[in-house]
């Protein structure tokens, strides 16, 4: 009856052990999908926030270039002005 228990126990540490490194494996799987779920929805905060960054500037920028072309018809009326009064002839001196 010994050799018998003794092969049972060993059989049974090793189902023991097996299932205690199954039950790791797991673990450690269900630990990395975590992550990467995390990382995922990291990615997707970031995406949404970007989005939103880029139409920010995309309006400014088409604020900026509607200032920039008022302000280059302003200048083209300014030098047209200053050219038609350097072309003026002088009035003869009295």
């Amino acid at each position: 009856m010994g050799a018998a228990m003794d092969d049972a126990l060993r059989r049974l540490d090793s189902a023991v052990a097996a299932l205690d490194l199954a039950v790791s494996r797991r673990l450690d799987a269900e630990r990395s999908r975590g992550d990467l779920e995390t990382e995922l929805e990291i990615m997707r905060e970031d995406r949404v926030r970007l989005g939103a960054e880029l139409d920010a500037v995309t309006a400014r920028l088409a604020e900026v270039e509607a200032a920039a072309d008022e302000v280059g018809h302003r200048v083209g009326r300014a030098i047209g002005a200053v050219e038609g009064v350097l072309a003026r002839p002088e009035p003869p001196e009295a």
